[in-house]
């Protein structure tokens, strides 16, 4: 089978689980709806579920696919930076920072809400890419230029991050539950305001990602290589991780931290499509979208009426299929 027919099919299959996926999110639930209500709620809205249909089910699955698709594309442009297959969204310490910020707001008991955040939400954005910022800035005094070491500053700091918000879970125990949020993931308290808010971020680092992934493709081929053949390094560089950043910190702000998407999604896609980033970035995006949107349809469904962290389900998935990866023929490339 040829690239270009593996490409349009596994489009294809997307499409249909992406379709096949919403629906089911809308149909399921902790209240029993029927596919005949489901119609006449689009259909007429005249649905007495129209409030679960449209208010609840359709803002959470949407914000799922978005988280996903974000998480997905981050992974895919750290892999790509670094180098480096094993590359996540969260390896610059955005996920360790998110958590400490929203720890720290219960700590300090804050109540501020701006533009749709929560409180814990704000903290945990403006924590995670002041984190990332930090590690970029320590790695630029210290004339660290190899991509190498500005992953370790990034693995030093998200350690010393996650340490501090297990002191302050320890001082706190009675925070424990509100951090699990945090600390596991949940889609629990999506609204259309978190979709709205995620959704021109996540457009607008796709459409800048797609315009740069010819450079992209020259950066994995070595700073020098690219440089000769007319690649801006330093400003596509500092523009990509940019991008990285804001993915997994406005999602790590509305949803927590759901680890394994980052990393899986642009692995497995890369394998399938090809590793030339023009295509790697659209699809890693579509597959993120699609994996989380069925992996939160089973945290809110497989022990209904109560809900389990949907940062569980992706590792439940995640895990086995990473191993799996790791002692596959030819292992990972």
């Amino acid at each position: 089978m040829s690239q270009k027919v593996r490409r349009h099919l596994f489009l294809f299959i997307l499409v249909i689980l992406t379709v096949v996926g919403f629906f089911l999110s809308l149909k399921l639930g902790a209240v029993k709806t029927s596919v005949s209500e489901l119609y006449r709620a689009i259909v007429s809205g005249e649905s007495e579920f129209q409030d679960i249909f449209f208010g609840l089910r359709l803002p959470r699955a949407v914000l799922a696919y978005l988280v996903g698709a974000s998480l997905a594309l981050s992974g895919a442009i750290l892999q790509g930076y670094f180098r480096n297959p094993l590359a996540d969204p969260f390896i610059l310490g955005t996920s360790s920072g998110a958590s400490l910020g929203a720890v720290l707001s219960l700590e300090l008991g804050l109540t501020i809400a701006v533009s749709g955040f929560s409180t814990q939400s704000l903290a945990a954005l403006l924590t995670s890419l002041a984190l990332v910022a930090c590690v970029y800035l320590i790695s630029e005094r210290r004339n660290f230029k190899t991509s190498e070491s500005l992953l370790l500053t990034g693995i030093a700091a998200g350690a010393l991050a996650s340490a501090l918000t297990s002191f302050l879970l320890f001082r706190r125990a009675d925070a424990y539950e509100q951090a699990v949020f945090w600390l596991l993931g949940s889609f629990s308290l999506a609204d259309w305001k978190q979709v709205w808010l995620i959704f021109p971020y996540f457009i607008l680092s796709l459409l800048v990602a797609q315009y740069l992934a010819r450079d992209m493709n020259l950066l994995v081929l070595g700073d020098e290589v690219a440089m000769s053949l007319g690649c801006p390094v330093k400003a596509v560089r500092k523009i990509f991780l940019f991008l990285a950043a804001l993915l997994a910190s406005f999602s790590v702000a509305v949803a927590g931290i759901i680890g394994f998407v980052g990393l899986i999604v642009p692995h497995s896609v890369r394998l399938i499509i090809g590793p030339d980033h023009r295509r790697l970035f659209l699809f890693s995006a579509l597959s993120g979208g699609t994996f989380l949107l069925f992996s939160d349809l089973l945290a809110r469904t497989i022990f209904s009426p109560a809900e389990i962290p949907v940062g569980v389900i992706t590792a439940a998935f995640g895990a086995p299929f990473f191993i799996y990866l790791l002692n596959r023929p030819g292992k990972i490339s």
